[in-house]
């Protein structure tokens, strides 16, 4: 079976934005284009009648303006178009398996104070085992547009938990789209310390980054040798992994970053860095699962 790009499309402009990015994407794997539309048929859905062939109509609608934005942005570009029936993240979840990235819309927080990525978005990405990418529109809040930027891939990486997958997934992802790496790592003081920037040992401080640099340049080592025409940079400072994840995607392409699949079926989880990230992050998160 052939992977796809996919991108679960719906009426928002978030999920525009999304078709457009894998439609990139696509091009840059040399991969077919596959545009999803889920629809769930509740007959009385808000005390409303509705039927199975008027939701059907309209998730015609839906995939048709996903493909006439595609073919706006990529002239010639013909994607294969599927509707499903179900719970939609569920649903897309499913599909992620049979995809190289599956690719969603997200709002972000947006203008309304704690308006989240999206119920489903955020609940496909719980549900995921394949990368997820999530996409801004160009209109939302802090939004850069997410077509025919270059740019650097910005990865964020914990020295203590490195996952094969997550690394990886940022060097192709560098490589494919002709920009550097950007590799950042943060540093917490031990609870002893507390604040660094109150503590008087400033020894300690240095002792600690300076470790946590040569950590980082070792594991990285592998990958610089397989992906040399890949420029690599190293940052790492005492603070927020999520304040410099967000400062370092200034003017990136894509921020990369981890989420662990849970070893039980108890719940699901994203992590809170890459759930932070998600919500303020003004250019496309991918979203690497791994164990």
């Amino acid at each position: 079976m052939t992977r796809t790009v996919t991108a679960g499309v719906d009426t928002s402009e978030e999920s525009l934005a999304a078709a457009e990015w894998a439609a990139d994407e696509a091009a840059r794997r040399g991969l077919p284009l596959r545009l999803v539309h889920v629809w769930d048929w509740q007959p009385q859905l808000f005390g409303v009648p509705a039927t199975a062939e008027s939701h059907q109509q309209d998730a015609d609608r839906v995939l048709r303006r996903a493909v006439e934005r595609v073919r706006q942005a990529r002239p010639g570009f013909e994607p294969e178009t599927v509707r499903l029936e179900g719970a939609p993240a569920e649903v897309l979840a499913r599909e992620a398996e049979r995809a190289e990235v599956l690719v969603l819309g997200s709002r972000g927080l947006g203008a309304i104070a704690g308006f989240l990525v999206g119920s489903v978005s955020l609940a496909t990405l719980a549900r995921a085992e394949r990368p997820v990418v999530l996409v801004r529109a160009p209109g939302d809040v802090e939004a850069v547009p997410a077509r025919g930027r270059g740019g650097d891939v910005v990865l964020g990486l914990d020295v203590a938990d490195v996952s094969e997958e997550v690394v990886t997934y940022a060097f192709e992802a560098a490589a494919r789209q002709g920009g550097a790496l950007r590799v950042v790592h943060g540093v917490l003081p031990p609870p002893v310390l507390g604040d660094f920037s109150a503590a008087d040992d400033a020894a300690v401080r240095t002792e600690l980054l300076s470790a946590a640099r040569l950590t980082l340049t070792q594991v990285l080592a592998p990958w610089r040798e397989k992906y040399p025409g890949t420029t690599v940079g190293e940052t790492v400072e005492v603070g927020s992994s999520t304040r410099m994840l967000l400062d370092a995607s200034a003017g990136a392409s894509l921020l990369v970053v981890g989420r662990r699949i849970p070893r039980t079926a108890l719940g699901t989880r994203i992590g809170s860095v890459t759930h932070a990230v998600l919500h303020h992050s003004p250019v496309p998160v991918a979203v690497v699962p791994h164990h």
